[in-house]
């Protein structure tokens, strides 16, 4: 198993953690979060570091998942996937096994899909999204960079989800429709 650190320890963490744990790809080496919080656990993992350490932790860890949820903004979870790309880490797609993906839909790095979501045909997905526990993403559906598709949301055929957007609990779409995001950071 390939070791991995998590960025960010609130309840979005403790989800992902149950993620990994159900997959057989990843070992959790510890949970960045605030300078405060080093040496607290979060079901089990220790906070090791806050964002101040993460150019020394990449010289000995290269995978890292960012465990920030998304509801006020995307803000904050685009400022982190800028700073851990720019240090060089890898940020894998997380996927729980407890989802389906179909063999011709594509998800982008650094986009965590939780349990029971379904993921259709043609369907793609950007960077660092969040599909949330039980969302449905339909085919030819399109979820740019830095979107978080929370539980039980349905997102009908040929959507197209702009970047930044949070889609709320267990809203449904019209099909073809266009969702407005609000990107900021880099852009």
């Amino acid at each position: 198993m390939q070791e991995i650190l998590l960025i960010g320890g609130g309840g979005h963490c403790k989800a992902v953690i149950d993620v990994i744990e159900q997959g057989n790809e990843y070992s959790i080496v510890g949970i960045i979060d605030s300078k405060e919080k080093i040496g607290q656990e979060v079901l089990t993992y220790k906070i090791i570091g806050s964002d101040n350490d993460l150019e020394t932790l990449f010289k000995k860890y290269k995978h890292a998942c960012i465990t920030v949820g998304q509801i006020k903004s995307a803000e904050p979870r685009i400022k982190l996937f800028e700073k851990l790309k720019g240090i060089g880490f890898t940020l894998p797609t997380i996927i729980s096994p407890l989802s389906y993906i179909s063999k011709h839909a594509f998800i982008d790095e650094g986009t965590t899909v939780m349990h029971h979501s379904l993921v259709n045909a043609n369907a793609k997905i950007g960077k660092n999204c969040i599909i949330n526990s039980k969302a449905l993403v339909e085919h030819d559906t399109i979820i740019e960079n830095h979107c978080h598709i929370s539980t039980g949301s349905i997102l009908n055929g040929g959507v197209l989800v702009k970047a930044g957007s949070f889609i709320g609990s267990n809203s449904t779409s019209k099909e073809s429709i266009t969702v407005e995001g609000f990107m900021k950071a880099g852009e």
